[in-house]
């Protein structure tokens, strides 16, 4: 239809429209916000609770099935993308299938701060502490790959160059960070 400023249906085309762009950023600065303010949160109330050896148990239990949860739905996204990359599908449908995936990455990800409260770290650890440096990692990417997610929404065609690199970093950090804290919790546990 000509004459149709606002932003296409499937939200892949060309949008030349600034309108909301400042809340997007308040939203991606509030999510940021809210997910170091919950690392911290947890981190502070692990130095408070002495949970039971039962309650430790269940924790670990529900930590490693939040692993899943996020872990498992950031490779899923990073698996749609490695398809788009190969050729296999379009752009439109790996952004279809990976925004069905962040709530549960967000899910496994506040789940494993909240359980691990209930863990006990060893906050003295050098490895812990790496742990946690992951974490706040993981939060921060995940913010800012919301912004990236808006602004590759916004495209028609294949993206350019910057937003590919900045894509790929993304992806990278996103799985240094999650492998890394895994590799550190697998070496905790087993101390």
């Amino acid at each position: 239809m000509s004459g149709d400023s606002g932003p296409p249906r499937d939200g892949l085309g060309s949008a030349h429209s600034n309108i909301g762009r400042q809340g997007v950023s308040r939203r991606h600065i509030a999510a940021a916000v809210a997910a170091t303010g919950l690392l911290g949160t947890g981190i502070w109330l692990s130095t408070l609770v002495r949970p039971s050896p039962a309650l430790r148990d269940i924790a670990l239990f529900a930590h490693l099935g939040f692993l899943v949860l996020g872990f498992g739905a950031v490779l899923v996204a990073d698996y749609f993308f490695a398809l788009w990359a190969l050729g296999r599908t379009t752009l439109a449908e790996a952004f279809a299938n990976t925004s069905r995936l962040h709530v549960l990455v967000w899910s496994g990800l506040v789940g494993l701060v909240v359980s691990g409260t209930l863990l006990g770290p060893d906050l003295t650890s050098g490895l812990t502490i790496l742990k946690l440096a992951f974490v706040a990692v993981l939060t921060l990417n995940g913010a800012q790959a919301m912004a990236l997610d808006g602004h590759m929404r916004t495209l028609e065609g294949t993206p350019p160059t910057r937003l590919l690199l900045w894509g790929g970093l993304t992806a990278a950090i996103s799985q240094i960070s999650w492998w890394g804290a895994v590799f550190i919790g697998y070496l905790n546990v087993n101390r």
